[in-house]
């Protein structure tokens, strides 16, 4: 009989850890979900939750069966060339010569694994956010494959995985601000320039105009756990227990989330006069976003710097992206913006004992006087950005000219809901009662989909 191999406590630990972790990055699902049904209107509230049940199954396949291979299959420059479909064994000693991070970490590889997939799964999301109210479901499942198997992967191993961008430009993104929320945030850039605004956004004369989403709370609901994962999504990075090390990048997440929320609330104060809901819920997912990248390089006092420089960003940034482009949750600023600040910001505060710590790249501007670093990170985003917007330019087009990337007028002024799921996710607001006193089916029924709806299901338009 064949002596088992024993893990060490350390290997044991770690793997404890980073599943917790991984659990709270999952979670944050929910509250994409939650966020993202706020800011839709009514009649679209349900179709948000098929798009985030499908889309992460999706991804969950093809980042196991490819996505993973790619991105940490090996220290290559470009991509990894081990671990399709997770073959690689059980252990540490077995998958070591494959996957070099969980012999450098000490780590499980199914759990190395599934805390990168829900990384990846988190990037996704951030693309359909943008995208509410307008897009064919279609569009989702095509783009997810490509995204989740090859496109997030590749990108991920320049930066995360031993690629070019960390090992010969030294580039530091220690959780993802690049990696995770620039490249959703570059996905739903290319997909909104191909999709068009949604119905009545613009006056006749170019003005936006405010389509308010029907569930504030949810809103609040969804960015609070959005804000409990990100506990997971920064300090499970140091992919290990020991030492507490985790404890410290939890305490700086916190800090520049808070930082983020009082900055954009202010702001939007000064302008305004009124304590603005959606901007405090942007102003806590911009300094999250803005903090993923350096939270394993900073000291607790450049926090809060970042988090409020990212409140003032999203800010200015929404109202500026609104003129032109229809982005209902505003991803394109909280974390494409934020995004590109958090990345940069570690050329400026990385403090010399993390650089090291890490071993990537160097002490920032702030400490080291040189610009070093602060190219690096400026090369890495340009890099990024370029190479995910022309990728999915390409797709989201292609798409548009086969099956079609948006929904008809007559289905968009329906909604969604009833248009690409049979059904409604608020029924009794929209079917009369007799459908339910006469014991008809609603879902999926040709009454339900021509029953009378109240005017507030309908869109403004430029002539109301």
């Amino acid at each position: 009989m064949k002596t088992p191999i024993l893990e060490t406590p350390e290997a044991s630990i770690n793997a404890m850890w980073v599943i917790v972790a991984a659990c709270l990055v999952m979670f944050m699902q929910a509250g994409f979900l939650l966020l993202e049904v706020g800011f839709s209107r009514a009649k679209n509230a349900g179709a948000g939750v098929a798009k985030v049940l499908v889309n992460f199954s999706i991804a969950s396949l093809c980042y196991w069966a490819c996505g993973f291979a790619l991105a940490f299959g090996g220290l290559g420059e470009i991509a990894g060339t081990h671990g399709f479909f997770l073959n690689v064994g059980s252990s540490v000693e077995q998958a070591g010569s494959s996957i070099p991070f969980v012999e450098t970490y000490s780590i499980s590889p199914a759990a190395f694994m599934f805390f990168q997939f829900v990384f990846c799964a988190v990037s996704l999301a951030i693309v359909w956010g943008a995208t509410l109210e307008r897009i064919k479901f279609g569009a989702y499942i095509i783009y997810a494959i490509i995204f989740s198997a090859v496109l997030y992967p590749v990108l991920s191993h320049w930066i995360f995985g031993g690629g070019w961008l960390q090992v010969n430009v030294g580039m530091q993104d220690f959780a993802g601000s690049t990696v995770v929320h620039l490249i959703g945030a570059t996905g739903a850039f290319a997909a909104l320039l191909l999709l068009g605004p949604r119905i009545g956004k613009y006056t006749k004369d170019g003005k936006p105009r405010a389509i308010p989403g029907h569930s504030m709370p949810l809103v609040g609901l969804g960015v609070l756990i959005l804000w409990l994962g990100w506990f997971g999504f920064n300090p499970g990075s140091t992919l290990g227990a020991i030492g507490g090390r985790f404890a410290e990048v939890v305490v700086v997440t916190n800090l520049a989330a808070a930082a983020g929320v009082v900055a954009a609330v202010a702001l939007m104060y000064l302008k305004t006069k009124t304590i603005d809901i959606g901007m405090a819920g942007n102003g806590a997912i911009a300094g999250l976003v803005a903090i993923t990248a350096p939270s394993g390089y900073v000291e607790y006092w450049a926090a809060p710097i970042i988090g409020a420089v990212a409140g003032v960003v999203v800010v200015y940034g929404v109202l500026a992206i609104e003129k032109l482009i229809d982005d209902p949750v505003g991803a394109l600023s909280a974390h494409g913006l934020a995004g590109i600040w958090g990345t940069l910001s570690c050329g400026i505060f990385t403090s010399p004992r993390l650089a090291e710590l890490n071993e990537v790249g160097d002490p920032g501007l702030w400490y080291s006087g040189s610009f070093h670093q602060l190219g690096a990170q400026a090369l890495g985003v340009a890099v990024a950005f370029a190479c995910v917007f022309v990728a999915s330019y390409g797709i989201f087009w292609a798409i548009k000219k086969t099956i079609g990337l948006r929904v008809t007028p007559e289905e968009e002024d329906a909604g969604l809901d009833i248009s690409e799921h049979g059904m409604y996710g608020y029924p009794e607001q929209f079917i009369p009662q007799p459908e339910y006193s006469t014991g008809a089916v609603y879902g999926g029924s040709k009454r339900a989909a021509t029953a009378p709806a109240p005017a507030v299901s309908t869109p403004m338009t430029s002539e109301s």
